[in-house]
């Protein structure tokens, strides 16, 4: 056993770091972690072994040698967006530092870290290992705070001295008890454990027990919390507030855009629905959260008095949800301790939370890469049919409809009819009822209970199982191009607002896909020609700059993420100079493969002119551009060219509220393309990068 190891035991370690929420690690001065309790799940992953990777061993490595430097305590916030406290320790001979935190003090932060693990560099992980013990805490206060807990551990264990830490005491024969100690009008500390002591009218003893006994009520909840789902957690949190005080009349309101909506209901409010005049980012609920009391929303009369309390709940000031409860609460004692019920849970819920969305995002990445992969083997014979139950296979939908507008018509003509009992009869208009009011508004409509609305009700002869449906327009830059519908989803299940935003993030790669084919329908080989490259087969210049206009208005309307590359073959000049011009032209080529191979179904590429293409990204933030430009660049460096090894630079730009006008991006683009060939070519450079280095 080490010396790190000798000073501070492994227990006593242990329970500061679970009771305080954070992870504590002991380093030694070669930099190997020798203790590690309640460790970051995300840490443990980039570090499998006892040594650092080398980005972490920039910060945790170096953190007793900064330690050391500043002369005692630090703090820094990694790579990974954790903020830590470094307390340095030991003799000449052996130093160590202890290393407290590895938490998120920002949201922010632990939304980046989802988005790096969905599509960027750490996209090799398991979701959900990689989230399992996921540490968010609510105040760098709280972080200084534990470390200054290990810091006195720390001398008291090396002088001999007993140790007092957390609410760890001692009792008459020095047998350590994990109940917390406790003063007058102290709040109980277990995991921030809400429980105030009130005015005392009893033996001390008495009011301890009782205490004793809602802070163990408390634990047992507060440690079953991350257990389970979102959706259950603010169930079972509703429910524990209400027997916890007596309530009935529990909603929880969630953060939806700019406002808040309904998600929850318990006991009088059961399914039923209410609406409030206040915004999250209110300054009134904002005060009341730092406050920690409820803010008090209402009419007052002489007859009545209605009060509604809304206890916000929020990490760092940043309010995400609230519970509002109807009942009266005479008790300012009590509405502090619901308020700090609802300030502790908060990084819990947060965690949860996100931990759902990479979930979520996991499994609609998987489902958008398989129909992606679905749509490269359609035959143009049965393109209609196939593209549409591939759709509705993903949409885990029995039946499906698509409806395409005629140019010429105008009318929506029905491409493909999936899982319909009976056939149309003839005459029959079909998405008279809602596919063409969906079309003429542009607005997709989610109905879980078609007798709730004042739709007319279906043809019998049509059967439908259930009466929930899901209608979407699709869309390709400003226009609206048909309609697809499902109804009658497997299981018996009614269509939400998560069934839309899954079908939305499948609608660019069914968008290309119909665009692509009634370019063929309806142009012909000879019109087909004039958009397409003779010697690429890619789309050409004309194409891609009219295609970019639409897709950045449609950007710009709907707040979605684009990205543009360009890349050139290094080279090429020499290159047909060695070996003539019909030599390059078969590597021209063979690029133009690999791109077709490597994107999407849904991206765009076009030969831009000579030896240059241009690759149009929809819906792709600059880490999933960037990845994907890197993943082109190798393929095409592997690539077997017949006479000798052909790379390729490319730079990548993105949409952003400063940069999205057509002309900006390609120009964004093009600087990125020269600055990977002054930096030697074979590279990928990305326009944000330059001006982040500026």
């Amino acid at each position: 056993m080490s010396d790190a190891q000798n000073i501070i035991g492994g227990e006593t370690l242990g329970r500061l770091a679970e009771d305080n929420g954070m992870a504590i690690a002991i380093v030694d001065d070669d930099a190997h972690q020798v203790v590690v309790s309640n460790n970051n799940s995300i840490c443990r992953h980039l570090n499998p072994g006892n040594t650092f990777s080398p980005a972490c061993a920039k910060f945790c490595g170096k953190a007793l040698e900064k330690a050391l430097e500043a002369g005692g305590m630090i703090g820094f916030e990694c790579h990974a967006g954790l903020d830590c406290r470094a307390i340095p320790s030991g003799d000449s001979e052996k130093r160590f530092v202890a290393i407290v935190g590895r938490t998120f003090l920002k949201a922010e932060n632990y939304r980046k870290a989802t988005e790096r693990a969905i599509t960027g560099d750490w996209s090799e992980f398991p979701p959900a290992e990689f989230f399992e013990n996921t540490l968010l805490s609510g105040s760098s206060d709280a972080l200084t705070k534990t470390a200054e807990q290990v810091e006195l551990l720390i001398n008291e264990t090396r002088s001999q001295q007993p140790i007092l830490a957390n609410s760890v005491k001692q009792d008459d024969e020095s047998q350590p008890t994990t109940e917390p100690e406790y003063q007058e009008n102290e709040v109980i500390v277990a995991s921030e454990v809400p429980v105030l002591q009130s005015e005392i009218s009893e033996p001390y003893i008495k009011k301890a027990e009782n205490r004793n006994a809602e802070a163990q009520a408390w634990r047992s909840f507060f440690g079953s919390i991350l257990k389970t789902d979102y959706a259950q957690a603010i169930a079972s949190i509703l429910e524990f507030i209400a027997h916890q005080y007596g309530l009935t009349a529990l909603v929880w309101l969630e953060k939806s855009g700019d406002n808040f909506e309904n998600s929850t209901t318990f006991g009088e409010m059961k399914n039923r629905k209410v609406r409030i005049g206040i915004l999250p980012d209110d300054q009134r609920l904002v005060e009341a959260y730092q406050n920690e009391m409820p803010l008090e929303l209402g009419e007052r009369s002489e007859e009545s008095t209605r009060v509604m309390n809304l206890f916000p709940i929020g990490v760092g000031g940043d309010i995400s949800a609230a519970v509002a409860i109807l009942d009266s609460i005479d008790s300012d004692v009590t509405k502090r301790q619901i308020a700090r019920i609802c300030h502790s849970i908060a990084p819990q819920l947060e965690i949860l939370r996100l931990r759902s969305e990479v979930s979520g995002r996991d499994a609609i990445s998987n489902a958008i890469r398989l129909f992606g992969e679905s749509l490269k083997g359609i035959d143009m014979d049965d393109f209609w049919e196939t593209l549409t139950r591939n759709a509705a296979e993903v949409m885990r939908a029995e039946r499906a409809s698509l409806l395409i507008k005629d140019e010429k018509s105008g009318r929506l003509d029905l491409k493909a009819l999936i899982g319909a009992r009976n056939e149309p009869v003839e005459g029959e208009e079909i998405g008279g009822r809602v596919a063409r009011i969906v079309f003429a508004k542009n607005e997709a409509v989610v109905v879980s209970d078609v007798a709730q609305t004042s739709l007319p009700p279906a043809p019998a002869e049509r059967k439908y199982k259930t009466p929930s449906f899901l209608s979407c327009p699709i869309n390709i830059g400003s226009r609206t191009i048909g309609v697809v519908s499902f109804t009658d989803r497997v299981g018996g299940e009614a269509f939400d607002k998560t069934s839309l935003d899954f079908f939305q993030a499948l609608a660019p790669q069914i968008a290309v896909a119909i665009d692509r084919a009634t370019l063929k329908e309806k142009a012909g080989e000879f019109e087909q020609l004039s958009v397409t490259d003779v010697l690429t087969g890619l789309l050409n210049r004309r194409y891609m700059e009219e295609r970019l206009s639409e897709e950045i208005k449609r950007s710009n309307r709907h707040g979605f993420p684009m990205s543009f590359m360009m890349l050139d073959v290094d080279h090429f000049k020499s290159y047909n100079d060695e070996y003539g011009h019909p030599a390059g032209d078969v590597a021209l080529k063979i690029v133009a493969s690999v791109i077709r191979e490597t994107l999407r179904s849904a991206d765009v590429a076009a030969r831009f002119g000579g030896e240059e293409f241009s690759i149009l990204l929809p819906q792709t933030t600059a880490e999933e551009a960037s990845a994907i430009a890197e993943r082109l660049r190798s393929n095409i460096e592997h690539a077997d060219f017949p006479h000798r090894l052909v790379t390729t630079s490319i730079g990548v730009a993105s949409c952003s509220a400063e940069l999205c006008a057509s002309a900006d991006l390609v120009s964004a683009a093009d600087k990125a393309l020269y600055e990977a060939k002054r930096q030697g070519r074979n590279r990928v450079r990305t326009f944000e990068e330059m001006n982040a280095s500026l």
